[in-house]
């Protein structure tokens, strides 16, 4: 008798290991800056006005990530704690649930566990885990919608609960920020094209063929088109109780009005950048460069140098692969990055900033793990390595300056500022 393919084990445990590290990397000198900074100064003080129901501001926003720095608040104190501490849980959630994910999709310890090391050193979760902004909490929902969807698929005796947690996530997702919106319609789109491929002469009530076998068309519109916008829509039932500027007039109403506030005509802005500064990592943003009790510390976001770049290569060798060899994780790779890079590329808002790479760079980061996953199953594995032990020691040199850590004098800004767009 044959013997029965090796099934590789579940990196479950060391998935939990590398969020734990990444959670505890996050802590030290997060409250040393006891005043908001950066863009705190707009999300903290609508999330007090939560507490207590007074006056709706910060209306251009949706209102789940400011809902949860007030729970932060009322958990912690209106101090750097209560601000800070829930983003940097929400962080080590994105992280967990971004591995699990890739996982899922590719069945791979070594990509997984590559992705975890290369997505928590690669800046930007690490900088959005540590502030009081919107950007962590709609990242961590948006990953625990891709690690149930992708569960779904490779579990599909599980798929009705993990396509209802999957609908959750995506309401969760866009009632934190906007930046959600376009990729939050990739599961229900992805859905229904497999199913029209698998030509299913029932096309919306068949229960066979891929993705999620078991579930017809109809309900998974149900758990990935109407729970989504149930749930965002229930986000909002704060603001019908503001004792100012309560939104009386309906949602729709409202959302017309957030629509205007965030298409309308600003200032230029001296850290506003374009795509093409944030594929190449050319144009950063320094959330805080001052001296904070008496010493000089900084937090400058830009993506890390080596894997920003090297993920470029990851992503056309993603795209090659995914067309040609049928490698359906690093064609969705590239699809989330095309799309979520693509909707700034034509975007209405006229002045744009390097954190809305966030997600792109998540997908970018993704496209390097798998390639480096097939330098390692090809047996180049010192090759593979490489990226990953590199990404770690870059983040390590770069750490004072994307932490507040202390500084030796005002202007050591200038060590890490290699080219004239990080100045």
């Amino acid at each position: 008798m044959s013997r029965a393919p090796e099934q590789t084990q579940d990196p479950l445990r060391w998935c939990l290991a590398l969020a734990l590290v990444f959670w505890l990397a996050m802590l030290p000198f997060l409250t040393v800056a006891t005043e908001p900074y950066f863009d705190e100064v707009h999300y903290l003080p609508a999330a007090r006005e939560l507490l207590t129901l007074g006056e709706f501001t910060n209306r251009e926003h949706p209102l789940v990530g400011k809902e949860l720095m007030a729970l932060g608040m009322a958990l912690f104190g209106d101090n750097p704690w209560g601000w800070r501490l829930l983003p940097t849980i929400f962080g080590a959630v994105a992280l967990f649930a971004s591995m699990r994910a890739l996982w899922f999709a590719s069945q791979s310890r070594f990509a997984t566990l590559a992705y975890g090391i290369l997505l928590a050193t690669g800046f930007h979760l690490f900088i959005h885990a540590r502030i009081a902004m919107l950007d962590v909490f709609y990242l961590a929902f948006l990953s625990v919608a891709a690690w149930q969807f992708a569960a779904a698929i490779r579990q599909p005796e599980q798929g009705r609960w993990r396509l209802a947690l999957t609908g959750i996530a995506l309401g969760l997702a866009m009632g934190a920020k906007w930046n959600a919106l376009i990729i939050a319609t990739l599961p229900g789109l992805a859905f229904l094209i497999a199913r029209a491929l698998a030509g299913r002469r029932r096309l919306f009530l068949s229960r066979r063929g891929a993705p999620v076998p078991g579930i017809t068309l109809a309900e998974a519109a149900l758990w990935l088109g109407l729970v989504p916008l149930l749930v965002y829509a229930a986000s909002f039932a704060p603001a019908w109780f503001f004792a100012v500027n309560p939104i009386g007039e309906g949602l729709v109403f409202h959302h017309r009005f957030m629509l205007a506030l965030q298409t309308q005509v600003l200032n230029s802005h001296p850290y506003q950048s374009t795509w093409e500064d944030w594929v190449l990592n050319a144009r950063s943003i320094w959330y805080l460069y001052e001296p904070v009790d008496g010493v000089q510390r900084g937090i400058m976001l830009i993506g890390n140098p080596l894997t920003m770049l090297l993920g470029l290569g990851g992503l056309a060798w993603c795209l090659w692969h995914g067309l040609f060899a049928r490698n359906w994780a690093a064609l969705a790779v590239v699809v989330i990055y095309a799309v979520t890079l693509g909707f700034w590329v034509v975007a209405a808002k006229p002045v744009q900033f390097y954190y809305h790479y966030s997600l792109p760079a998540m997908a970018l980061i993704a496209a390097l793990a798998l390639a480096c996953d097939a330098l390692w199953q090809a047996g180049w594995r010192k090759t593979a390595l490489v990226p990953v032990v590199g990404s770690a020691l870059v983040f390590a040199g770069f750490y004072p300056i994307l932490s507040a850590a202390p500084l030796p004098a005002p202007d050591s800004f200038t060590l890490w500022t290699w080219i004239d767009g990080w100045v």
